[in-house]
């Protein structure tokens, strides 16, 4: 025996919209069991016929709700029919998690970004970082309170992502969770890697992230002058502890290694050439990038201090967690009465800008060294300093000499008459 079906549409009166609008609501009906859902659309409800369910009369409005009304009866009952040739049972929620494409056949957001997140966890610490990870983590959670308080549901079917979904994200972001726009794109491009898996596996014909474009700020990036980096080599610190923090930061503004990096250099990643010279041989934890750096003094001092003091794993140094280092480096700037924030990576933008580049050491060598995929990120890294441009200045006024030289055989007296928007001088002038 076929079940009774039926599907309803009705106003949901007390939810209006500013615009004065009301909600437009379907009801599925199987055997008395009642599903609910919403047609996301709004009508003026005088223009709501409550015996026919319709809008009404023949305006074009009227004709454009009801062509859309149509549009859901007739999908609704291709599911219900195809739910009831194939299952022993139907209801109505069955009915309804398949118009709203979240049956076992269909895939959600949450869902693949669940299993994304499992098949993720196994790769950490081997070809992952544990960092990349947390992330992954943390924008599966914002997106799980976002849809529950947006769309107040458990999950949304993948098919039914709209460009609007991801600009709600983001203005969600940035004005309940207090995120900034960049800080804000951090957690779309996990979100943009879910839809594009999505996309290439067939779950979703069109690509929403299609339409929207990241907004991308170009911050200032803090690294320390030529005084400031002189100041901390030579700055006494208060505590013993301080000094391997500061000395593990000197080395990499001296060799742009993140501190990933260094942590993870091996005695094995330092390679001697024939002539004397020593090198940083290794990889980038994040790019995976090959990297060759040429050892300066200061690094190979640093070498000479540490080389006495056992370490694990062959390792180089035995460099102090990152939230350590940043802890006391906050601490070693008041000591040096720097005006400034002092992160570990200072140290990457110090030796892009101050130890290389404001040197003359070619953009592409730089970003060689830095371990770069592409060279417009050393470009947003590497600042040239005043410094910098006064030697090049001083440089150009040698080149040029005396090949240019100005003279002005009239007397001061006629420049009282050289006024703008003077009579005389424009007369002159013509």
């Amino acid at each position: 025996m076929r079940s009774t079906f039926k599907v309803l549409f009705y106003l949901k009166k007390n939810a209006p919209k500013p615009n004065g609008k009301v909600p437009v609501m379907g009801r599925i009906t199987v055997n008395g069991n009642i599903a609910q859902f919403s047609c996301k659309f709004d009508i003026d409800s005088q223009l709501w016929d409550m015996k026919s369910n319709r809008a009404a009369g023949k305006g074009l409005e009227a004709q454009r709700i009801n062509r859309i009304i149509d549009n859901i009866r007739v999908q609704i009952t291709r599911h219900y029919q195809r739910i009831s040739d194939k299952d022993a049972y139907v209801s109505a929620t069955k009915v309804r998690d398949a118009y709203m494409g979240m049956g076992e056949e269909y895939k959600t957001l949450l869902s693949l970004f669940q299993e994304h997140n499992d098949s993720f966890r196994k790769h950490v610490k081997i070809d992952r970082a544990q960092s990349t990870f947390r992330k992954y983590r943390s924008v599966h959670a914002k997106l799980a309170d976002f849809i529950k308080l947006k769309y107040r549901t458990y999950d949304i079917p993948l098919k039914e992502l709209e460009p609007e979904f991801i600009e709600n994200f983001a203005l969600y972001l940035m004005t309940d969770c207090g995120l900034t726009s960049s800080s804000s794109n951090i957690y779309l491009r996990p979100l943009k890697r879910m839809v594009t898996i999505a996309h290439n596996r067939g779950w979703i014909s069109r690509n929403p992230f299609a339409d929207y474009r990241l907004k991308m700020e170009v911050r200032e990036r803090g690294f320390l002058k030529e005084d400031q980096l002189q100041r901390l080599m030579t700055q006494k610190l208060e505590f013993p502890g301080q000094d391997l923090v500061r000395d593990m930061f000197l080395f990499s503004c001296f060799c742009g290694l993140a501190h990933v990096d260094l942590k993870n250099l091996t005695h094995d990643n330092i390679v001697t050439e024939a002539n004397g010279s020593k090198w940083i041989d290794t990889k980038r934890q994040k790019t995976n990038v090959p990297t060759a750096i040429r050892l300066l003094d200061v690094p190979l001092e640093l070498m000479k201090k540490y080389a006495c003091l056992p370490t694990k794993d062959n390792k180089l140094f035995d460099v102090p967690d990152l939230a350590y280092c940043n802890r006391v480096l906050k601490e070693i700037a008041k000591q040096c009465e720097f005006d400034m924030r002092l992160s570990y990576h200072i140290a990457r933008h110090t030796f892009a800008t101050t130890v290389t580049l404001s040197q003359g050491v070619p953009l592409e060598t730089v970003s060689k060294m830095l371990g770069h995929t592409s060279i417009k990120t050393t470009q947003i890294y590497a600042k040239i300093t005043r410094d910098k441009i006064g030697r090049d200045m001083e440089m150009l006024a040698a080149k040029i000499g005396d090949k240019y030289r100005f003279t002005d055989d009239r007397p001061k007296s006629d420049l009282r008459n050289i006024r703008p928007g003077h009579r005389k001088h424009k007369t002159a002038a013509l």
